[in-house]
């Protein structure tokens, strides 16, 4: 039998989702525990930091049942430090500790400035046709005189970039470096390059494409050079010999540069390839000077490739062209595998659906999302796929094909940021599955190393109100610390200095007026406040509160001592469905009670923010802050009957849900009332971007969970599961993005990916299921599901800081069997329907029965 009751899994370390090169000094820690021991919780751990090179050993013992984003209890890193990191941990019987965990390696990448020996090199200026400068190939030769024990490169670039070291494509990242606020951020990658380097002679070429830097971006097809007009990379690589002896090889004025078969790139138009065209007339570089930016290690994981899909059917239109059906909705590109003769090229179009049989190209605007493979001819065949550019589509148009296509010509690679799947959903209704699988669906396609509104228009930005009310359901499915963490960061850099914050971020000119707006901009609170409820991490709160503050204030600096904020233009209840196609701002709650109540309820978060940071002051004036303006939104809003001065369906979910109404009795009238407005409308969905994430709890809030459940599984238009009735397999930006007849909205905005209105899953998850955070970073849980809607079972499952978090339950007439599965060092909070009071459990897994009402 053996002896330790625990054991330490999963041990990882802050910003450390790649293999190499953080850029925290002092990465914090987390692991898991589990133990066969009920009862059982941790008491003290033990952290053990061995260094490499030297081998010194270092043990710290901390009295602690803490096991998430623990300080790291050495000193800081230093550039290109690798040290092994294992824990053990005690319970409380105080006895022998747990095993070591496996070691984790830790390596800190380039921190300072001064690391860089490297200069950033651009191809010497010269313009294309149409007075473009084409993308580049850049290369570099070093030799080296003994074999290697260890190497690494450092790389970034002004535009995209893929790197070879002797032919072989280095990592697997996709669209590297990624989109930051350039002038302020820009992300280095580190990759380990022992096993591509030999004694003698290499070189590295790095290929290099407009990408978010250069490319066209924004509306109306959109505007080029937003960041510059020059290419550039940056490479630096860092070679350890046996004798302990090292070398360092960079860009710099030695490096050459050549055109190279990609003809045009663009994120919006696709890519145009010529693989008969091998680099040529090798030229030397310009050196370019570096700034103003901030060289920085990346916060979450990059974009790569994750899926392969195949065609489910090859259609022909009735134009007669070829069309291929990929069954779903994806975000990627396409790959070939082609034996054609040379010079004669084949053309790929890309579309989210077809109208009247064709590739429906409208939604899509300016962007053009073709690509263009002309082959070389080579004997056997061919295979290309785009590098530096993707598309949102199901149906691709394949034109100037050789011959027949076969199976596994034409295939789908689908990319997103490579964020680890931590939240998973089931019920007994297969509309609600492919509900909840079209929200996983969108949300990954549009996490591609931003959280997107779309991926298929010109457009393809981070708009704050998306992310705003997506946020809860985001982290619930995703683990997407790393990707928002580094977005807030970009939302702080550019916020004006009147606290506005832009209405996506990254922020580029555009026609679309910079707003102070609300739902949009509070995502400079809510967004923090989400990451720290869900994972529990005070430190997000901390590096965003001067940013929170700057938004409360700016909206106090406008309303004033009247505390209504009824002065600046809103978008309010976005996309109302009652809005005209043509006028999606014309929704039916008064967009100035939307600002108001938004001002309350970040007023109040920034106070709870404040006195979790321990500033005092600050939390006793934004808490009366808080109160004055509920007082406000009531004297302005609420009429003597109860009513709001806007009878709609999203300001009854705003009043409920953020706290502004004072007494019982305007509670329960308001519940009433939105209940009322959910019948008129025959259980159809009333509300926009604003609404949509709130109407469900409002009306459990009001105890009409039997009205939330038939909102929630209304088939007909406009309601959730119509468009999974359409055939949709990610969610609309529309409630009708297709009309019933099969046609395309005429509106101007009508994407079919866009994640927003998929927010409901949060409440699927808390409701339907049962699953949900009582205490931040669900180190506390609150399991209580709430049947109904005729379902007899449903499941939700998380991957918590702490562990995997499982509810399950099953209806046999009354009956209501529950299992529960809580992590260790975590506690979970019972409430179940037709017991009189919750009550606590502790880790491990729990079946419970009760009697309820019959469905």
């Amino acid at each position: 039998m053996t002896r330790h009751t625990l054991r330490v899994t999963d041990l990882r370390a802050e910003h450390h989702r790649q293999p190499l090169g953080i850029g925290e000094r002092r990465p914090r820690l987390s692991w898991h525990t589990v133990t066969d021991r009920p009862g059982q919780t941790q008491t003290a751990y033990e952290v053990r930091l061995t260094e490499f090179g030297n081998e010194r050993v270092r043990h710290y013992r901390i009295p602690s049942a803490e096991s998430v984003l623990v300080p790291w209890p050495g000193g800081p890193l230093v550039s290109r430090q690798r040290v092994e990191v294992a824990v053990r941990v005690w319970g409380q019987d105080g006895e022998e500790p747990s095993a070591w965990s496996e070691p984790l390696p830790v390596e800190a990448g380039l921190l300072d400035p001064a690391d860089w020996s490297a200069r950033l090199v651009s191809p010497a200026r010269s313009e294309s046709a149409d007075g473009e400068a084409p993308p580049s190939v850049l290369r570099g030769a070093f030799r080296l005189g003994a074999p290697v024990t260890d190497a690494r490169l450092h790389l970034t670039a002004h535009g995209v970039y893929e790197a070879e070291l002797n032919g072989v494509r280095v990592g697997d990242h996709v669209l590297a470096p990624g989109w930051t606020h350039y002038p302020e951020r820009l992300r280095h990658h580190t990759h380990d390059i022992t096993g591509l380097l030999h004694e003698g002679a290499n070189e590295l070429r790095i290929l290099l494409a407009d990408g978010w830097y250069r490319g066209r971006l924004g509306f109306g097809g959109g505007t080029r050079d937003t960041y510059g007009d020059r290419l550039a990379a940056l490479a630096q690589i860092e070679v350890r010999h046996p004798d302990g002896t090292t070398a360092t090889f960079g860009t710099g004025p030695d490096w050459q540069a050549a055109p190279g078969p990609l003809l045009s790139s663009g994120i919006y138009e696709g890519e145009a390839y010529d693989a008969r065209r091998e680099p040529h007339d090798w030229q030397p570089v310009d050196v370019l000077p570096y700034g103003p930016a901030r060289l920085v290690a990346p916060d979450g994981p990059p974009v790569r490739r994750t899926e392969i899909l195949d065609p489910v059917a090859v259609l022909t239109s009735p134009s007669g062209r070829t069309v291929l059906d990929f069954g779903q909705n994806l975000v990627g590109r396409l790959r070939i595998r082609v034996e054609g003769e040379p010079g004669r090229a084949i053309t790929l179009r890309h579309a989210e659906v077809l109208e009247d049989g064709e590739l429906c190209v409208r939604p899509l605007r300016h962007a053009t999302a073709t690509d263009t493979y002309t082959p070389r001819g080579t004997a056997g065949g061919e295979e290309w796929e785009p590098r530096f550019t993707y598309h949102g589509f199901r149906y691709a148009e394949v034109k100037g094909w050789p011959g027949e296509l076969r199976p596994g010509d034409v295939r789908a690679v689908v990319l997103h940021t490579d964020m680890r799947r931590t939240g998973w959903f089931s019920c007994s209704e297969p509309l609600l599955n492919r509900l909840h699988e079209n929200v996983v669906r969108s949300m990954r396609g549009n996490f591609l190393d931003i959280p997107t509104d779309c991926p298929q228009r010109d457009e393809r930005l981070g708009w704050t109100g998306d992310v705003q009310i997506f946020a809860p359901t985001a982290t619930f499915l995703y683990d997407c610390a790393g990707v928002l963490r580094s977005w807030l960061k970009d939302l702080a850099a550019q916020q004006h200095p009147d606290g506005r914050v832009p209405m996506y971020v990254p922020h580029i000119p555009t026609r679309f007026p910079e707003l102070r707006a609300a739902a949009w901009g509070d995502a400079a609170v809510i967004v923090p406040w989400t990451l720290y409820e869900r994972y529990g991490d005070l430190g997000v709160l901390a590096d965003q509160y001067a940013s929170m503050k700057a938004w409360v204030d700016g909206i106090a600096a406008v309303a004033g001592d009247r505390h209504l904020w009824d002065t600046d233009r809103q978008l309010g209840d976005w996309l109302d469905p009652a809005a005209p196609p043509d006028r999606p701002g014309d929704a039916r709650t008064d967009p100035h009670l939307v600002a108001t109540a938004y001002y309350a309820h970040s007023a109040g978060l920034l106070a709870r923010t404040a006195a979790l940071l321990g500033h005092g002051s600050d939390h006793a004036r934004y808490s009366a802050l808080s109160d004055a303006v509920r007082a406000a939104f009531r004297d302005a809003h609420l009429t003597a009957d109860g009513l709001l001065t806007s009878d709609a369906q999203t300001a009854y979910a705003l009043a409920l849900r953020f706290g502004l109404l004072a007494t019982d009795e305007q509670r329960a009238r308001a519940g009433r009332r939105l209940a009322e407005l959910v019948r008129e409308e025959d259980f159809h969905i009333g509300t926009g971007f604003v609404g949509t994430p709130l109407i469900c709890d409002a009306l459990c809030e009001a105890g009409e969970y039997d009205t939330a459940y038939r909102l929630l599984l209304r088939r007909t238009c406009p309601s959730w599961l119509y468009p999974v009735t359409m055939g949709a397999t990610t969610v609309w930006e529309r409630w009708d993005s297709m009309l019933p007849d099969g046609s395309v909205n005429p509106g101007e905005m009508t994407s079919f990916n866009h994640y927003a209105l998929g927010a409901v899953a949060d409440w699927m998850h808390r409701t339907v299921a049962g699953l949900a955070p009582a205490a931040p970073g669900y180190r506390r849980l609150r399991v209580r599901p709430r049947p109904g809607g005729g379902l007899t079972h449903a499941c939700a499952a998380h991957d918590t800081p702490y562990g995997r978090a499982e509810v399950s339950w099953s209806r046999t007439g009354s009956e209501l069997r529950v299992r529960v599965t809580v992590p260790h060092g975590t506690t979970a909070l019972i409430d179940l329907p037709g017991r009189a009071a919750p009550e606590e459990a502790g880790p491990g897994t729990h079946l419970f029965r009760t009697e309820t009402a019959r469905p």
